[in-house]
């Protein structure tokens, strides 16, 4: 699991896909203090997905799920650039309406987190040789109390983005789009 936000950071370019999921799971084990506190693997499809897993905290006291889904957005400018935002949830079981042992969940989850990064401080060089950049601003927030009753929960979210080759190609488009009236009126005129 050490190695969990690289991969994360891979797998959802179209360009740079490496079955990020498989490779996390695979890493769940690698993390001494992911072992000590039971933490298994999870795939989730955002908040909802998450929710879902939350019901199996009745089988296992801890999980790391990383979200299938990236929030992201194209910019365009001199370096255009397309940024994606994939999230990662962490929970951990404790005994219902005993705060200082979901105290100790945080405290448990805020050290996975500081782990992680000591990770991607390392990986960071090697993955923009790969043309893939990180926010140094990674945010990591604890879920309140009243989220689900009895766990702990925490998200932190990894920003990564790609250059971005937006070059007009004609080819890709089944008519002339440049000489359509409709793209004419709507942005030539209005800016000129």
């Amino acid at each position: 699991m050490s190695r969990i936000l690289i991969i994360i950071s891979h797998g959802y370019h179209q360009e740079h896909k490496l079955g990020c999921h498989a490779r996390s799971e695979e890493h769940t084990s690698e993390l001494q203090s992911a072992q000590a506190e039971h933490f298994s693997f999870h795939r989730v499809s955002g908040l909802e997905g998450f929710e879902e897993a939350l019901h199996t905290l009745q089988t296992c006291t801890a999980f790391v799920a990383v979200s299938d889904i990236a929030q992201g957005y194209t910019e365009l400018n001199n370096t255009p650039h397309t940024r994606r935002v994939k999230t990662v949830f962490l929970a951990m079981r404790h005994a219902l309406d005993d705060m200082v042992a979901r105290q100790e969940c945080m405290d448990i989850m805020r050290e996975l987190f500081r782990q992680f990064m000591s990770v991607l401080v390392q990986e960071k060089v090697r993955i923009e040789k790969e043309h893939i950049y990180l926010d140094p601003r990674i945010s990591f927030q604890e879920i309140d109390t009243f989220f689900f009753s009895g766990c702990a929960c925490a998200f932190f979210q990894v920003a990564t983005d790609v250059y971005t080759d937006l070059r007009f190609n004609i080819d890709e488009w089944e008519e002339d789009v440049m000489s359509d009236r409709f793209f004419n009126d709507c942005f030539t005129h209005q800016y000129a």
